[in-house]
């Protein structure tokens, strides 16, 4: 019999071992239950191995440890089931990183609190994040957020695995309030409409037009949301930025282009504390902006740039 709330790892040689998963929202945990979680584990010979989901699993269990270990934990398991909400991952954003737009941990946790273990037509995942580098993974997630700074924008339809799709954005600008209602009308639409198959596979099926089209007509405020175009609208309109010649580095001038027309300066921008220049938001960052970021002075970075 299957222990529970337990996952069979592993079988060698007739012995079966068992991974457990507590729940962990957002992979934010206080020291002292961290320490709880390793003594535990060691003293029933298991490991602690963080997920990709942020949350922690403790794995090599005997399949007559499992209650045991459960009990001592005094947590609740990560999943109840297969097809359910099973995770809101979440970036550090505006309460921890320098680059975040807006509270990712507050908006996470409240997804987490509402729709955590819900039961789904078939595995539902959801990211948010605090900026445009989207570390959460919003783009393959059924439902991501993620911060810009001009509000919350909203994409659906995301996951990974053996068939990868990428999220169809929904809507953008958004509040804190407008985007918990519309997940929650994406939740429910998904819920009502599907058939065993993942958000992603519902909107290929029905079409992202049809989609978009029914969840924003039950949006309140939809008129207001400014729903991404269509993909000829956005082949259109959009316009490649010039490049920047090389001459006079200004606040304005861009990372990435100045390294490129002057490797020299990359020493000047490391010892300034800017070791991310890799970073594709680094690099496309204005001087000034990455300034502010870093807390560097402005001037006095501009005018060591001009000197190399």
């Amino acid at each position: 019999m299957m222990p529970k709330a337990a996952n069979l790892q592993k079988i060698r040689e007739g012995r079966r071992t068992y991974a457990i998963t507590p729940s962990v929202p957002g992979g934010f945990i206080k020291p002292a239950q961290l320490r709880k979680y390793a003594d535990i584990a060691e003293k029933y010979g298991a490991t602690l191995k963080m997920t990709s989901a942020q949350r922690m699993m403790i794995i090599g269990l005997k399949a007559e440890d499992v209650d045991k270990v459960w009990e001592e934990l005094g947590v609740n398991p990560a999943l109840s089931f297969a097809n359910c909400v099973r995770s809101v991952k979440m970036c550090p954003g505006s309460a921890f990183c320098k680059r975040g737009l807006d509270d990712s941990i507050k908006l996470g946790m409240e997804l987490d609190r509402r729709y955590h273990k819900q039961e789904m037509p078939s595995r539902l995942k959801i990211g948010v994040a605090g900026c445009p580098n989207s570390c959460s993974e919003v783009h393959i997630k059924d439902i991501g957020v993620f911060a810009t700074e001009t509000g919350w924008t909203v994409v659906v339809g995301g996951s990974c695995g053996r068939e990868p799709r990428l999220a169809d954005k929904l809507a953008e600008n958004l509040t804190y309030d407008e985007v918990l209602k519309l997940v929650e009308i994406v939740i429910d639409y998904y819920k009502k409409n599907a058939d065993i198959e993942r958000l992603g596979q519902m909107i290929d099926r029905i079409g992202f037009e049809k989609f978009r089209a029914d969840v924003l007509a039950l949006f309140q405020g939809a008129k207001e949301v400014k729903a991404e175009p269509a993909a000829s609208q956005v082949a259109a309109s959009e316009k490649k930025p010039a490049p920047v010649q090389p001459g006079k580095i200004t606040k304005d001038s861009i990372i990435g282009q100045i390294i490129r027309n002057n490797p020299r300066t990359i020493a000047v921008f490391r010892a300034h504390g800017m070791g991310c220049l890799g970073c594709p938001s680094a690099s496309g960052e204005s001087v000034e902006k990455a300034a502010g970021i870093h807390g560097i002075d402005l001037e006095e970075l501009l005018s060591e740039l001009n000197k190399v």
